[in-house]
């Protein structure tokens, strides 16, 4: 009889185990759900920013063809650069995984447009639509932002929003103040958000 209290004992015992782990795996799950991502670098938007500014005026120098091309994508590839090295860093220092939660979840809809935006870029140049890619740039741009932002911080959709608007007026203007327009999406905006960012969500 001793034996078999003792069996049921350590039953009770793995049972309430088991349901406690399983509570506290739904509690961690459930923050991680209702977290915000807030690894969006603040002074990694800063430096994007600087370069975007540089790179305006080098693009306003090449004209109008590949080598104008050539100069913003070389800067979209930097900016990418810059913002995933100090993504890695800022999460890495707050304790916040990249890839779990509501990081992974921004990631994946901040890069869906990103990728939208590389395949209509190859696709318009080739159709000889080059005025149209300043635009549709921006406007993607703040898309991936608006879309991402929404597992972010608030200021994050609202600084995609304001790229969106920007795009859509860019799409409508001469093709003479395309590096106008980008001057002041990827330059100025990113420095204005980014300090905000840098300010009020741990740099």
């Amino acid at each position: 009889m001793s034996t078999l209290r003792v069996v049921r004992r350590r039953h009770r015992t793995d049972a309430l185990h088991d349901e406690a782990m399983d509570n506290l795996r739904y509690i961690r799950q459930t923050m991680e759900h209702a977290a915000s991502f807030t690894s969006v670098p603040g002074w990694g938007q800063v430096a994007v920013g600087g370069t975007a500014l540089a790179a305006s005026v080098i693009a306003a120098r090449a004209g109008r063809g590949s080598a104008w091309l050539a100069v913003w994508i070389t800067e979209a590839i930097l900016a990418l650069a810059i913002g995933a090295w100090t993504m890695h860093r800022k999460s890495r220092a707050a304790g916040a995984p990249l890839f779990a939660g509501s990081g992974r979840r921004f990631l994946m809809s901040f890069s869906l447009p990103m990728i939208a935006g590389a395949v209509l870029t190859l696709a318009l140049y080739r159709a000889g639509m080059s005025h149209v890619l300043p635009g549709m740039w921006l406007l993607l741009y703040g898309t991936a932002f608006a879309i991402g932002g929404a597992f972010s911080v608030k200021v994050v959709p609202v600084m995609g929003a304001c790229f969106m608007a920007l795009g859509i007026t860019a799409l409508f203007a001469p093709f003479a103040w395309a590096d106008a327009f980008m001057a002041a999406g990827y330059g100025g905006l990113h420095v204005v958000f980014g300090l905000i960012i840098a300010r009020r969500h741990g740099g």
